[in-house]
């Protein structure tokens, strides 16, 4: 079996690339490396096709990861692993008694007190009311003591409905003077209202769906709105909107504890820079002189706890998830202790100059023998089902709602024990060359107790988080967005996006409804530029029933 390596993201262009590299001879280390690693891949896969003991869910499994790492499905992949192994075949029914496991609870259909956002109509009946004798028995009375039936209607329309008004003109046959009907009270002025708006960013930055493919669906139902509209609309969304986002910055700032990561992102503006970049580069290279300018493009999001509230917050350019973390803290006041940092163990991640509390992600380090589990069963599923035990005591933590430090003692009642074992159980490994460094499980076991201080913050510090999902989920956000729309234009589009979708996934995080939350920020951006700290997602339903009604719009 080839030793087990990095995985490595090579596309088939970037592959032609190097090839024709290779004819003029100015192939480099880096190329060489992406060259050599895609052959032997190439030679891997074929010898595991060769060998009728691979699966293809083994294949999959190394070629695209785990679809899902939780404990049992690892159990699963085993078992199917074995059962191919060892050429038994089971019966149908044993083989579902074997591996299938219990049916989630639920059917897939709601309630109607799920859709809190219907009009609600009140249906009386006609023929009897409240107090009358019953028509049933005679003899009783009738009381509105009974919880209403309930029917749910669900209709089908455009994402964005338009109304034309047709006023009625008159003119004069005599002096020709022309009289127009006014148009009907608080429909104000504009084409596009800030239902219009808010609904455009909610498809394309909380949804992912293209200015192009809204624009076809909107033609096709008879309601045109091209794509340089939309733009225009959600571009003056967020210049109201600003101040809201410059608060949850400010607010972020002063959190306890700060999620950060980064994914890949694509700016066709810089892009363009970066080929200009390259063609000045091939000629200062050929007369010596270097050019340090970064090439990159990321989007680093970064999640603040901050007491009861969780802030998202989204930079899309050319600095890494540490640089953006570094900028944030700028704005942290000095009288606050450093806060808790989670992230993984790339460099990258780190904020230069200022100081925090670093924890790094238990997911990472469990994710290292979940991608091994198939060569290292026994070994992998001992280390699984350890975390296993840890996240049961943190679950336990969070739905009992225990202190910061009442979860701490947990932890270090429950979960010390368990993660000293561990420990001690790895170090063994391989002092007693049960296991080979340079494997797949030695490479997993090194990560773990290369970082085994910040992977056990959780055991020492109040507050601090076992893993970094709550960023990663964040992060999926732009994932989505980058795998339909693919790209932004220029950085300025980048800086709108990144504004939507702050504001967006922190009042998912909040539970507030973000559609109505942006509605309210620019229907009442006057306020909001006042006091924007009353105009977050927890606290602007409050702040607007405080409010005066709003005056009816001026007519044209």
């Amino acid at each position: 079996m080839m030793k087990k390596t990095e995985r490595v993201e090579i596309d088939i262009h970037e592959i032609e690339a190097i090839l024709d590299r290779t004819k003029t001879g100015s192939l480099g280390d880096e190329d060489f490396a992406k060259l050599k690693a895609a052959l032997e891949t190439l030679a891997y896969l074929t010898d595991l096709v060769e060998d009728r003991q691979t699966t293809m869910a083994r294949l999959r499994q190394m070629l695209f990861g785990a679809s899902t790492e939780s404990l049992s499905n690892v159990l699963k992949t085993l078992h199917t692993q074995t059962a191919a192994g060892s050429g038994t075949e089971n019966s149908a029914s044993d083989n579902k008694a074997a591996t299938t496991e219990p049916s989630a609870k639920g059917h897939g259909r709601n309630g109607a007190s799920e859709y809190s956002a219907a009009k609600k109509i009140k249906i009386p009946l006609d023929s009897l009311k409240a107090g009358q004798r019953c028509p049933g028995c005679l003899k009783g009375k009738l009381y509105d003591s009974v919880a209403p039936g309930l029917l749910v209607r669900v209709t089908g329309q455009a994402p964005l409905a338009a109304t034309v008004y047709e006023l009625q003109k008159l003119r004069c046959n005599l002096c020709g003077e022309v009289f127009t009907a006014e148009p009907p009270a608080g429909i104000g002025t504009e084409k596009y209202d800030a239902a219009a708006g808010a609904m455009i960013a909610m498809l394309k930055y909380g949804n992912g769906m293209p200015f192009n493919r809204l624009a076809q669906l909107q033609e096709n139902m008879g309601l045109p709105l091209p794509a340089a509209t939309q733009w225009e609309i959600v571009e003056a969304a967020a210049a109201l909107a600003e101040p809201a986002h410059i608060e949850l910055v400010r607010q972020a700032a002063q959190g306890e504890v700060l999620h950060n990561d980064d994914t890949g992102a694509k700016i066709l503006e810089m892009m363009s820079d970066n080929n200009a970049v390259t063609k000045q580069e091939e000629d200062e290279e050929s007369r010596g002189i270097e050019d340090p300018e970064r090439k990159g493009m990321f989007t680093s999001g970064i999640v603040a706890v901050t007491g009861e509230h969780k802030i998202a917050l989204f930079y899309t350019g050319r600095k890494h998830a540490g640089e953006n973390l570094r900028e944030l803290l700028k704005r942290r006041s000095a009288n606050l202790a450093p806060p808790i940092q989670m992230c993984d163990a790339l460099s990258r991640n780190m904020p230069k100059e200022l100081k925090t509390i670093v924890a790094n992600c238990a997911s990472h380090a469990r994710r290292k023998f979940v991608d091994v589990a198939l060569d290292f069963p026994e070994e992998c599923l001992h280390v699984l089902k350890v975390f296993r035990e840890v996240y049961a005591v943190d679950a336990a933590a969070k739905e009992q709602r225990l202190s910061a430090t009442d979860r701490l003692a947990s932890h270090q009642a429950e979960s010390a024990p368990r993660m000293t074992g561990l420990h001690d159980w790895m170090k063994e490994q391989i002092a007693a060359k049960k296991v080979e460094p340079n494997s797949g499980l030695g490479q997993a076991i090194g990560y773990m107790r290369k970082h085994w201080e910040k992977l056990t913050l959780f055991l020492r510090v109040p507050g601090a988080p076992l893993d970094n999902n709550l960023c990663e989920r964040a992060l999926k956000k732009a994932i989505l967005h980058r795998k339909n729309a693919l790209f932004y234009k220029t950085l300025h589009g980048a800086v709108v996006g990144d504004l939507f979708m702050s504001l967006i996934h922190t009042c998912q995080l909040c539970g507030a409804n973000p559609f109505d939350y942006l509605v309210a920020l620019q229907k009442h951006h006057s306020e909001l530029a006042a006091t924007p700290s009353d105009w977050m997602p927890w606290n602007y339903c409050p702040t607007m029933d405080g409010l005066a009604p709003l005056a009816p719009a001026a007519q044209p």
